[in-house]
């Protein structure tokens, strides 16, 4: 039983977190063993049917730029021209939950991440999660049942109230509970060995 845990605050769709996520792959590979890591989704923006408006759209693919120019993240930038973009998280939330009760929560945040910056495929449709649910092998049925059902939108509003009750300003964000104690844990793009000394030394 780890007597530690590492909340990783996020949401599939920001593109900070994909920025993040090879120094969040060396990070958490560099782990001590008696802490437990679990994913949080934040929900950045709730289910919209708007298009998004085209100065969203151009201050978002802006955020891209430069993560790009930071980090040499990749990102289809296609995805603007090839969707109808719009302002709804809840949807990749959501796939992310279903996923997890078929232990396939990281895969399918990665499945998400890649099928929105890569190959320019739309997030916020529900056919995405489905579609990406069936090439990850997933049992196809009992995600959609699952995708819509009651149950997870109780789980998903327990989930973004615990993100709110965390000491975050934004995502993703790192929170390690230690004996009963919060701690806020350094977050840096480039380099993941800030943060495990840090978590090393709480531990310790």
């Amino acid at each position: 039983m780890s007597d530690s845990t590492l909340f990783y605050v996020h949401d599939p769709m920001c593109s900070w977190c994909w920025g993040h996520r090879p120094q969040w792959e060396h990070l958490q590979a560099a782990l001590p063993e008696s802490v437990a890591v679990k994913n949080v989704v934040g929900g950045l923006a709730p289910d919209s049917d708007k298009a998004m408006p085209l100065d969203q759209q151009q201050a978002i693919g802006g955020y891209w730029k430069k993560i790009e120019g930071m980090l040499g993240t990749q990102f289809n930038h296609d995805f603007w021209q090839q969707n109808t973009p719009r302002r709804s998280t809840y949807p990749a939330c959501r796939s992310v939950i279903a996923a997890r009760w078929q232990n396939a929560e990281d895969k399918m945040i990665a499945a998400i991440q890649e099928a929105y910056y890569l190959k320019a495929k739309n997030p916020s449709d529900t056919e995405t999660h489905l579609l990406l649910a069936t090439e990850l092998g997933l049992d196809a049925e009992k995600f959609s049942a699952d995708f819509s059902s009651e149950k997870l939108a109780k789980v998903f509003k327990q989930e973004l109230q615990f993100a709110r009750t965390l000491p975050i300003n934004g995502f993703p964000s790192m929170v390690l509970q230690h004996q009963g104690q919060v701690h806020v844990i350094p977050l840096d793009y480039k380099d993941y060995r800030g943060a495990i000394k840090v978590i090393t030394e709480i531990i310790s």
